[in-house]
């Protein structure tokens, strides 16, 4: 069986060796040759989860410190991931409307500066402020 593949036709030859495969039992490896421009989309990206426990409790400690705080119970890690969590959910949400608006792909630091003032922390140093 001869199979040949012209420009955008990836998506085609993938799912006809998995009808192969899985409807009519055929075994086996498959080897699927296409130049890197046909395949560029269908390479995905990696699937973030749990970032969240990338803020470590030191660094949460470092936190209270810096505010003020003498000593910190043990339920209070997880509280604060969950709080800075909304909050830069709710700040990534203004930065990300702002830039879909002008009609932009890229985020720009006045984004983010609109965003922060709309929550009612404004960070001057970074335009216009």
């Amino acid at each position: 069986m001869s199979f040949s593949m012209r420009l955008g036709q990836a998506p085609q030859a993938i799912s006809f060796l998995s009808y192969l495969k899985f409807h009519q039992g055929l075994r086996g490896p498959f080897l699927v040759l296409c130049p890197l421009s046909v395949t560029d989309g269908l390479v995905s990206r990696k699937v973030l989860r749990d970032n969240i426990q990338g803020i470590t409790k030191p660094a949460i400690r470092r936190l209270a410190c810096r505010g003020g705080v003498k000593r910190i119970s043990g339920l209070i890690y997880e509280e604060t991931r969950g709080v800075l969590k909304i909050f830069l959910e709710n700040v990534i949400r203004d930065a990300v409307t702002y830039t879909e608006q002008a009609r932009r792909k890229t985020v720009t630091a006045m984004d983010v500066v609109y965003a922060l003032k709309r929550q009612g922390c404004t960070l001057y140093g970074f335009g216009r402020f």
